[in-house]
Order: structure tokens, then C-alpha cells, then sequence
């Protein structure tokens, strides 16, 4: 059985490598380039105009890799819906700032409203199994608590965070395809040990058309993921955690995405109240660029990190 993960792994990362040279002179054609914040890095700057919406690349491999594998079960639908819905919000958006030439995209409640949209039905449709209330707790191994109520505001705050980080993270070349790499690894690895073939067959797939995407991505990239990629990111994510009760194992293999986060938070909690900045800059990346880390440094000590924290919750669950 092992065999048919590792095949669907390399075969998205092989349709993923093939995808790349087609559809990233196509972005290159539309002129689909990103637009960098002025008061981002500045060695940013350099990056103006390479082709976005990448996360067509992987978005599409791993959809493919699925049907080849004739996954279509209920689970992997549910999967499918939540990384196509919130992809969806991010295509939008990505069009409306790119292609339309517009100075913003949707608006931060437009957007919002979207994800939450979309997250009250994953959570709908999830729920409609009763099982899925009973959580595995982390270091508890396989003896799931029932949350009751408390699981309702729970997941959808997990699911609207999820989504939101992955988004933060997608700051430099490779690094949030390559966290997300090792987390849904991760995760697939957990739904074997847990006999959920499907959400582990839909992991592995986005896995591997992830590490076919990085060949493009990498530093230098030759195309960012744009909202519609991470989006997507974060919607596979939470999907996959809440279709397999596994949603209190996302803080422990998501560390980067939960500290991205924090530290956005901080940041502007600590200008407002105290008039001062703890970080250099936000999300966190940006503050050790701006220490004088390479982007190259940076991403392999977050990937390193969240390797780490895979393990850890891939002992967690034995």
C-alpha cells in the first residue's frame, strides 16, 4: 500500500515539473507580474513584474495526480472543495489586482467574508459526520475527545487561521511551498497510521506537485504562487485536518504559520498600545531579512523547523 503514496507523490511532482514551462510563459504573456510593497524590503524591489497566480501549477498537477488515482470519494471532494473554494477568493483577488491593473484587490472584508463563506460549509459538511467532533488530542495517541459545542467556534477559527497564515508565510522564494511540502508530508504520513487513505492519497498528491513547483520557485523564483496558491494552501490544510479530527495537529506541524502570525499580531498590538516596534519588520521573515539573513538561510532554517515539528507530531499520533 506504502507504494501507491510514494507513486502518487512522484507522479504530482512529475506533472507539476511538466506544468511549469507551460503555463509560466502564458503568465509571462498576460503580463500576470507581482507588485511589490514599497515598504517591504528593499531588495524586493528586484522581484517586480515576475510572473504570479503560480499556484495554478500545483493547484492543477495535484488535481490531475487525483483523478489518475480515481481518488473521488466523499473526503477527497471535501478536500477538493476547500482548497478550489479558497483558491477561488485568491484567483479573484489576484486578478482583480494584476490582470485588471488595480491599485487593491477585494477588500479586507470582501475577503473575509469569502473565507468565512467558505469555511462555514466546510464546516457543514464535515460536521454532517458526527465522529468528526471527537478530536485526537496531540501526545495522546489515537484516544480522540469529544469537544462538543466547543469544537463548532474551534474549527472555523482554526480554519480561518490556517488559511490567513499559509497567506502571511508566502513572503519569500520556496518558503511556503516548502513548509507546506514538509507539513502535508506530515500529514499524510498521520492518515496512514490513522487508515485514512484518501485524505493521505490527497496530501501526498499537493505534496508532490508542491516539490515539482519549487523547481520554479526556488531563489531565484521564476514565479510566486500569488493569493490564489496559498489561499488554496491553507484551504487544503484545514480541510485535511478537519475531514481527519487530526485540526489540534495544525499548530504543531503549522509552528512557521502560527508564528507568522504571531508575529504580525504583536507587531501592530505593540505599535498601537506602545508607540514601538518589537520586530524590524513584519511577518517574522521579513525581520531577519532585514537582520541581514539571506532569503536562501531563511527558508532552509524554517524548513528545518517545521520538519522538526512534523516528526514530532508524527510520534505524537503512534
Amino acid at each position: 500500500m506504502t507504494k501507491y503514496y510514494i507513486e502518487n507523490f512522484v507522479i504530482a511532482a512529475i506533472i507539476s515539473l511538466v506544468l511549469g514551462p507551460i503555463i509560466i510563459p502564458e503568465l509571462k504573456k498576460l503580463k500576470i507580474g507581482q507588485s511589490i510593497r514599497a515598504d517591504g524590503p528593499q531588495s524586493h524591489l528586484a522581484k517586480t513584474g515576475t510572473p504570479t497566480m503560480g499556484g495554478l501549477i500545483f493547484i492543477i498537477a495535484s488535481l490531475v495526480t487525483l483523478l489518475v488515482f480515481g481518488v473521488k470519494d466523499r473526503t477527497a471532494l471535501i478536500c477538493i472543495f476547500s482548497m478550489l473554494g479558497f483558491g477561488l477568493i485568491g484567483l479573484i483577488d489576484d486578478y482583480l489586482i494584476v490582470v485588471k491593473k488595480t491599485n487593491d484587490g477585494l477588500s479586507a472584508g470582501q475577503k473575509f467574508s469569502a473565507q468565512v463563506l467558505v469555511s462555514l460549509v466546510l464546516l457543514y459538511v464535515t460536521t454532517k459526520d458526527p465522529s468528526l467532533t471527537n478530536l485526537y488530542i496531540p501526545f495522546l495517541g489515537r484516544n480522540a475527545v469529544n469537544l462538543g459545542f466547543f469544537y463548532y467556534p474551534l474549527t472555523l477559527f482554526v480554519i480561518l487561521g490556517t488559511v490567513n497564515s499559509v497567506n502571511l508565510t508566502d513572503g519569500l522564494d520556496g518558503l511556503a511551498a516548502s513548509v507546506s511540502m514538509v507539513g502535508l508530508v506530515g500529514f499524510g504520513i498521520i492518515n496512514v497510521l490513522l487508515a485514512k487513505t484518501t485524505i493521505s492519497m490527497f496530501a501526498m498528491a499537493l505534496a508532490g506537485s508542491l516539490l515539482g513547483y519549487l523547481r520554479y520557485n526556488k531563489f531565484p523564483a521564476q514565479v510566486f504562487m500569488g493569493d490564489v496558491g496559498s489561499l488554496a494552501l491553507g484551504g487544503a490544510f484545514a480541510a485535511i485536518a478537519v475531514t481527519s479530527a487530526t485540526t489540534l495537529y495544525l499548530p504543531i506541524i503549522g509552528i512557521i504559520f502560527v508564528v507568522e502570525t504571531l508575529s504580525v499580531i504583536i507587531q501592530v498590538a505593540s505599535f498601537k498600545l506602545r508607540g514601538k516596534r518589537v520586530f524590524l519588520m513584519s511577518p517574522i521573515h521579513h525581520h531577519y531579512e532585514a537582520k541581514g539573513w539571506h532569503e536562501k538561510k531563511i527558508v532552509k532554517v524554517f524548513f528545518l523547523i517545521t520538519l522538526l515539528a512534523t516528526i514530532i507530531s508524527i510520534l505524537a499520533i503512534r
